[in-house]
């Protein structure tokens, strides 16, 4: 299930403001919907880029106003900037040398570009379009993260594997993800048609005892009698994506389970 950001202000972001996490809004509520990506950036120095895709029936996005927010932990998100009319207006606490953006029309993109980072820009940035009925419909986010660790694929070696484990008329699969970097990650389960949220049950990121080398896992439990059906579980991260079938895997030993669990 995709999960939407509506934020709702009832004077200004200083005053008051609150987060509500809605579910995929379908046609008749939420017509544009912003989808972002990817969902975290590491970088020192340089430039990070993100990209907002608009997903919406319209032909043409050059009308909707595109808005990017900056929110630092525990903080209340600011505006940074609208794109309007093929105009970006950015608002005035903010460096307006530092950001770009740009409008792909055919893409029914926004991409936006913060040029040399520095610590201060570390945050989690979202675009929002302004639905049906007036709500700020915000996307998933991306977090950039200002670190001067040089990491590689081939440094980092994601290990990632499905056990799973018969008990009474349920079966129980268990997606462990271990050694990625940095923590964020995005995890979903699904099967050959849809995505899967029922009886889902996702843990909380963990540090091992090795330094910067995160692990995450998530449950699914389905019925016994579907044993034979076949369910992914797939994950996003910044370093690569993947979808990891249930069938062919292995049975966990007991052991192995309790302490996952």
């Amino acid at each position: 299930m995709l999960l939407l950001v509506v934020l709702v202000a009832t004077a200004s972001w200083s005053c008051k403001c609150f987060l509500i996490f809605l579910p995929f809004l379908t046609d008749g509520f939420a017509q544009e919907i912003p989808m972002q990506s990817p969902i975290s950036i590491t970088k020192f120095q340089k430039s990070a880029r993100m990209t907002c895709e608009i997903q919406t029936s319209k032909e043409n996005v050059d009308g909707i106003v595109i808005h990017w927010y900056k929110q630092k932990e525990g903080e209340a998100p600011e505006r940074l900037l609208f794109f309007s009319q093929g105009k970006v207006t950015t608002e005035s606490a903010f460096q307006v040398n530092r950001y770009m953006v740009e409008r792909i029309s055919v893409q029914k993109q926004c991409v936006l570009t913060i040029k040399d980072v520095i610590p201060d820009d570390a945050a989690t940035y979202y675009c929002e379009c302004t639905s049906v009925g007036g709500y700020l419909v915000f996307g998933s986010g991306a977090k950039l993260i200002i670190s001067s660790k040089c990491f590689h694929s081939h440094v980092f070696k994601t290990n990632s594997e499905i056990l799973q484990k018969k008990h009474e008329n349920q079966i129980i699969y268990v997606c462990l993800i271990e050694k990625f970097y940095p923590e964020v990650i995005r995890v979903t389960w699904t099967d050959d048609e849809k995505e899967v949220t029922d009886n889902v049950v996702k843990g909380d990121t963990w540090q091992s005892t090795k330094e910067d080398e995160y692990s995450i896992a998530s449950w699914l439990t389905v019925p016994a009698e579907n044993k034979d059906k076949k369910y992914y579980c797939k994950y996003e991260h910044e370093e690569e994506k993947a979808s990891l079938p249930t069938q062919g895997i292995f049975y966990m030993l007991k052991m192995q389970f309790d302490v996952l669990l």
